[in-house]
């Protein structure tokens, strides 16, 4: 099958990408989806509109994410990149997550889906729990594989818990401090705003 549109394109539509390249396609899905939701929002955000700023048809991205929700989930660099960051010494897992979170959102917080979610949150409820919810489960499995590998969840395991609690204290960071810009967390310099999300995510997860 061939993923190229027909000549009719109009004008101001960029060029379709005529050649079999899965990896560059998904590529550049991503990150026309990065964009098109930090700036529209979930809810107002089209996979027609993704697939003509990627250059590519609307099946190819139905083909690589089957929905805009997966589509979504993979856009988020926080959780298309947990995986990485999560890897590696247990007892350092805080730090690197609280490293990885603070870097990425001072980098290009306005670019970020996950800030266009929040600020979504009150028009779209529905649709930003069930997201939330998403990223939670992947994250509960991600940490789950550093903090306890092999190991089947025991009855009083509250592991899920605390990755939900790591979640929370997360977004209502990034809510202060991106999005709300309230003291003292709007100005606080970025090694610090480190040091303090790093503390509290070793109490939540590790007590």
């Amino acid at each position: 099958m061939n993923d190229a549109e027909p000549a009719s394109e109009s004008a101001d539509e960029p060029p379709r990408r005529r050649r079999r390249d899965p990896e560059g396609h998904r590529a550049a899905i991503i990150e026309a989806a990065r964009h098109t939701f930090a700036e529209r929002g979930y809810a107002r955000t089209t996979l027609r509109e993704i697939a003509r700023r990627a250059g590519v048809t609307h099946g190819l991205i139905t083909r690589h994410f089957a929905s805009k929700e997966r589509l979504f989930l993979a856009a988020v660099p926080g959780n298309r990149d947990l995986e990485q960051v999560a890897a590696g010494d247990p007892a350092t897992l805080p730090d690197r997550i609280a490293e990885a979170f603070v870097r990425r959102l001072e980098t290009d917080a306005v670019n970020d889906p996950l800030i266009a979610l929040l600020r979504s949150a009150a028009s779209d409820e529905r649709a930003a729990a069930h997201l939330l919810v998403a990223m939670q489960e992947h994250s509960a499995i991600v940490y789950r594989s550093v903090l306890s590998p092999g190991e089947s969840a025991l009855p009083d395991d509250d592991l899920d818990t605390r990755v939900a609690l790591v979640g929370a204290q997360m977004i209502g960071v990034a809510f202060s401090r991106y999005i709300a810009r309230t003291e003292p967390l709007a100005s606080m310099p970025p090694d610090r705003l480190t040091e303090h999300l790093t503390r509290i995510l070793r109490q939540i997860l590790f007590g």
